[in-house]
């Protein structure tokens, strides 16, 4: 594969990075989690938790009434993964490398693979974001065309409609398909996995983690409520997780006004890297509490590509120091004002690219 490279010149980032060590000196704050993110984890894991054990073995007589309980255990098991699982991968939950560990490992819940994700996320999109054939997050051909590089298929027509269904199956293909096609083909992405970064204990965490969520969200629930009922509850439960965490992520790339850049002929982009994640990156929401509490600061999602290693309680205090150099260096900061605004901007994007 040809190297990849970015401009050597980083007189943008040299300067954002100094302002905002600066605004941490000052403020004598440290750069992880604090308590307003662990009670954040607290009451997600404590809802996660209940609704479970109350729908798994105090199953509501009541259908609708236990269904709700489903979509309750997808909500905040989104959360745990936006709030949790997401700055532990980035160890930022903490100061605790082994409490950082223990959050990242949550993506079990979720049915993913922490190994899997910190190649594919931490490493590939957090350096390459939007660009095509290299960013995993952007190619789900041939389902959905996310970009002008990607081949048109007549059913992309009808892209920015389906694509509702299709967010919600991301869990189940996500627990079933996505982490064995990477694990068993011997690649994520073009990193190939060798002895040297996927260890015996990644291996073994692999699969403990996936034979743990079959068993707690397929086996026992149909143990305990039967066959038809727990796949029902499952369905529904996975469309929830699913449809949230695809939706959120995406809101922060594939939106109106973001740049999907490539490189020239000798594998060189054309900016830093720190302008290539502003250019291809956009906020949504910011104003929201809600939506920031609960997305875990992934609305903040200019500020969360430019220092991943930062926990996301603190990007609304750096958000506006980010804005300004952006200005300075006459740099766009893509934000969208509402998350509806952000939800309709995607839309348009997904249509615009299935009507090419």
């Amino acid at each position: 594969m040809q190297t990849l490279r970015f401009a050597a010149s980083p007189s943008f980032y040299n300067d954002l990075r100094q302002r905002v060590n600066a605004h941490f000196t000052e403020t004598n704050v440290p750069q992880t989690g604090n308590w307003w993110l662990y009670s954040k984890a607290i009451i997600l894991v404590l809802t996660c938790i209940i609704s479970y054990t109350i729908v798994v073995f105090f199953t509501p007589e009541s259908t609708f009434v236990a269904l709700s309980l489903c979509v309750i255990l997808g909500i905040a098991t989104a959360g745990i993964g936006f709030n949790v699982m997401h700055d532990g991968s980035h160890g930022s939950f903490s100061k605790s490398r082994s409490l950082n560990k223990v959050a990242a490992c949550t993506l079990s819940i979720l049915g993913g693979s922490h190994f899997m994700w910190n190649l594919k996320h931490n490493t590939v999109h957090h350096t390459f974001t939007n660009v095509d054939g290299v960013d995993d997050d952007i190619d789900l051909r041939p389902f959905l065309r996310m970009c002008e590089t990607q081949k048109h298929h007549a059913m992309h027509r009808f892209q920015h409609i389906y694509f509702v269904i299709l967010y919600g199956t991301t869990q189940f293909f996500w627990m079933f398909w996505l982490d064995f096609k990477k694990y068993f083909r011997g690649r994520i992405g073009n990193i190939p996995l060798t002895k040297d970064n996927m260890k015996i204990s990644d291996h073994i965490v692999f699969w403990l983690g996936k034979f743990l969520c079959y068993f707690l969200f397929i086996g026992l629930p149909i143990l305990t409520v039967g066959l038809v009922p727990a796949l029902i509850g499952y369905g529904v439960f996975v469309a929830v997780t699913g449809f949230i965490i695809s939706l959120v992520f995406q809101l922060a790339h594939a939106v109106e006004h973001a740049d999907f850049p490539l490189p020239n002929d000798m594998g060189h982009f054309e900016n830093e890297w720190a302008i290539h994640q502003v250019q291809s990156t956009a906020n949504f929401a910011t104003g929201n509490r809600i939506v920031t509490w609960f997305c875990g600061g992934l609305n903040f999602q200019i500020e969360h590509h430019l220092f991943p290693k930062i926990s996301h309680v603190h990007y609304p205090q750096i958000s506006q120091i980010v804005r300004e150099t952006c200005l300075e260096h006459n740099l766009t900061y893509i934000e969208f004002p509402h998350f509806t605004a952000a939800v309709q901007s995607h839309v348009r994007y997904l249509k615009g690219l299935g009507q090419a």
